[in-house]
């Protein structure tokens, strides 16, 4: 087998190999950067961990990453999100997001200003995802974090001083930019501290800050909703409010760690421990050095691109909702206040379900996909009774309906685990977390535009035959990329033989998913 491995790329020498000899040191150590950090502390061969220790190593790292990861991406999602309540509260008429033909009879209402604004943010995330991705994969985290998300907290608190809606399309774009390290460096962190089966419950718990923070979010602007008077504009004051958060937050990002092998809140022993029980996972734990060959393979592994079709159809929903959720449940006869508190159902919905798909997906194998799959169809019901039903008076259908695709929060979280889980190497780990979240931009610019506020009175029926097609091509995407990974591990299991430490050694030499023979995908 030893032949095997180096045509796989496994030897130091191998030519998938970076061959750079450049040392860094970590901790008392130093390894060659174009290797994993992991191997400073703990080597090449296996060593014994007493599972007390990891243990509690397990719950230290839970109980310093998790909240931290819940509490910013919540901003991520709060800050974004707010336009849709602000544009009920006074921002629409104050920045001209729409516009009346009065030539018409009875007049239209235009709010495509509306629905760029929306996607104008998408864009800046488009154009800020790869730069900040691999800013975090060369530098420290903490060093591109903290200065990143305080920038990004400024940027929110100056959407208070826009007086246009040219100026608020500048403003959702540099905000777009400055929030796109956020996703993709958090799905990597998660990727680098916990092993492949402890991944899912992991990514499920800072991602169902959406649904979290779209209750709390709701209950904010609620609460600001009910100002009199004042020197500003209801939807200026809840800007300030969020931008400040965010700068308080981006002090936090300071304390954040590379990886498990600089953790500051691990012992000596913890951090061996902690990097040791990622050995058997063979994703590897962290690498600076950006490689080429990696970048390559990933550009052409069909899973990469069956992964980023998920993400791109399964979240053009947001896009929608996060812009237009207040005021599409407002025209079904509720008041501007009570179409902000409508948004709790789908926020619960969200926040329960995708904590739920976690835990089922860290207790039951290979049940990654299906679970995809069964949420995406109350997705498609919800859809179909918001167009098809009848928009009366305080209707309660179409309400209920909007409720239920609050299941798009499963199967977005489902699709993050999902791609991070399958693929080893760092460089392509930070491209496939990167295609992930490009993929999620592309949805968010797309949802928006498939609001036509021409076709109001037929129930916008482009936005949800569209959203019915995408989630579709979700389904049909994830049947594909199962047959890939089974069949991929079909062959792996067939040609795998007992090779003593040999899987230990080329745990942390920084090999991508292909090759290395002894990764097994998760389905």
């Amino acid at each position: 087998m030893s032949h095997h491995l180096a045509s796989k790329g496994a030897t130091e020498s191998g030519a998938n190999i970076d061959t750079t000899t450049e040392t860094t040191g970590v901790n008392s150590g130093s390894v060659e950067r174009s290797k994993d950090d992991a191997l400073a502390i703990v080597g090449e061969h296996a060593q014994p961990i007493d599972p007390a220790i990891a243990r509690r190593v397990v719950w230290k790292i839970d109980i310093f990453l998790i909240p931290v990861m819940f509490i910013q991406y919540g901003l991520v999602y709060y800050d974004k999100a707010i336009l849709g309540s602000a544009a009920i509260l006074g921002m629409t008429a104050d920045l001209h997001l729409s516009v009346t033909d009065t030539s018409t009879t009875p007049p239209t209402v235009n709010t495509s200003r509306l629905s760029w604004a929306t996607s104008l943010f998408y864009f800046g995330m488009l154009a800020g995802l790869y730069p900040m991705t691999f800013l975090t994969q060369r530098f420290r985290l903490a060093y591109v974090l903290s200065p990143v998300v305080t920038v990004w907290g400024a940027v929110a608190m100056s959407t208070a001083g826009v007086t246009t809606f040219r100026g608020l399309y500048v403003q959702r774009f540099f905000l777009g930019f400055v929030e796109s390290v956020i996703p993709t460096c958090f799905s990597c962190i998660v990727a680098g501290f916990y092993t492949q089966d402890e991944q899912a419950l992991r990514q499920s718990w800072w991602f169902s800050s959406t649904g979290f923070w779209t209750i709390l979010g709701g209950a904010i602007n609620y609460g600001f909703g009910q100002i009199d008077g004042g020197a500003l504009a209801k939807w200026q004051y809840i800007y300030l409010f969020a931008g400040s958060l965010t700068i308080l937050f981006g002090l936090c990002c300071l304390a954040i760690p590379d990886s498990a092998v600089t953790a500051w809140f691990l012992t000596p022993e913890e951090r061996v421990v902690a990097v040791e029980r990622l050995r058997r996972s063979q994703t590897g734990v962290r690498c600076h050095v950006i490689k080429r060959e990696q970048l390559l393979e990933a550009l052409l592994d069909i899973k990469i691109w069956l992964v980023f079709i998920m993400m791109g159809s399964a979240y053009t929903i947001n896009g929608a909702v996060s812009g237009f959720g207040p005021l599409i449940v407002s025209t079904f006869g509720y008041t501007t206040l009570e179409s902000i508190l409508l948004q709790f159902p789908l926020g619960g919905v969200t926040f329960i379900f995708i904590l739920l798909c976690g835990w089922l997906a860290s207790r039951i194998p290979n049940i990654r996909i299906i679970m995809l799959v069964v949420c995406c169809l109350p997705v498609i019901a919800g859809c179909a009774m918001i167009w098809k039903s009848a928009w009366t008076h305080r209707a309660a259908t179409p309400v209920a309906g909007y409720s239920i695709i609050g299941f798009f929060g499963p199967v977005v979280s489902l699709v993050i685990s999902i791609g991070m889980a399958n693929v080893a190497g760092a460089t392509k780990k930070s491209f496939m977390a990167a295609a992930i979240f490009v993929a999620y931009t592309v949805g968010n610019i797309v949802g928006p535009q498939l609001i036509k506020s021409q076709t109001k009175n037929r129930h916008y029926p482009e936005l949800w035959t569209g959203l019915i097609i995408c989630y579709c091509i979700t389904i049909a995407s994830s049947a594909a990329l199962y047959l890939v990974l089974w069949r991929a591990n079909r062959q792996r299991a067939a040609s795998q033989e007992d090779e003593g430490d040999e899987k230990d050694k080329v745990a942390f030499k920084d090999l991508t998913d292909k090759e290395n023979p002894y990764f097994m995908y998760a389905l």
